[in-house]
């Protein structure tokens, strides 16, 4: 894919992000783009479903697999998301066998693509993915930035 196609999944990913924040959630949105086309999108909800896994990218992988009826989400995917995965994220991702993550904010705390740790390219893994992170990166680290300050 394109610089220009990668910003405009992580553009939808942001519109997303800004969903859950209005839900009071952690602003964060995910979609799967599988063959240049849109399979499924989600956003953190893990407050309003009292779940710890419901991450942004936990959800569009569920989505997705259902979508497809298989736990494997094979072919040409690319998985968008506003903020670097987390350790349980990454390892999801691994376990889908998607091809690529596209991330917009680095975190420098839990981030598994990179940053912190380096999960879902482990050579001691069965799966790696490629990655592109720092897509819209202000963008994404801005509404995150805001929506912590106003919660301090």
């Amino acid at each position: 894919m394109s610089l220009q196609d990668d910003e405009k999944w992580m553009s939808h990913a942001i519109s997303l992000a800004k969903q859950a924040e209005l839900n009071g959630e952690v602003p964060v949105g995910a979609v799967i783009v599988k063959d240049g086309e849109l399979l499924a999108e989600a956003f953190n909800n893990p407050i309003q479903t009292s779940d710890p896994t419901g991450h942004a990218e936990i959800n569009v992988l569920r989505r997705a697999a259902k979508i497809l009826e298989n736990y494997r989400i094979v072919g040409d995917t690319t998985l968008y998301v506003t903020l670097e995965p987390c350790v349980m994220c990454a390892g999801a991702m691994v376990h889908a066998r998607i091809n690529r993550l596209v991330f917009g904010a680095f975190d420098p705390r839990t981030g598994s693509a990179g940053t912190v740790f380096s999960l879902v390219n482990n050579d001691k893994l069965n799966h790696q993915l490629d990655v592109t992170g720092g897509i819209l990166e202000p963008q994404c680290a801005e509404l995150l930035t805001l929506f912590f300050r106003q919660r301090r």
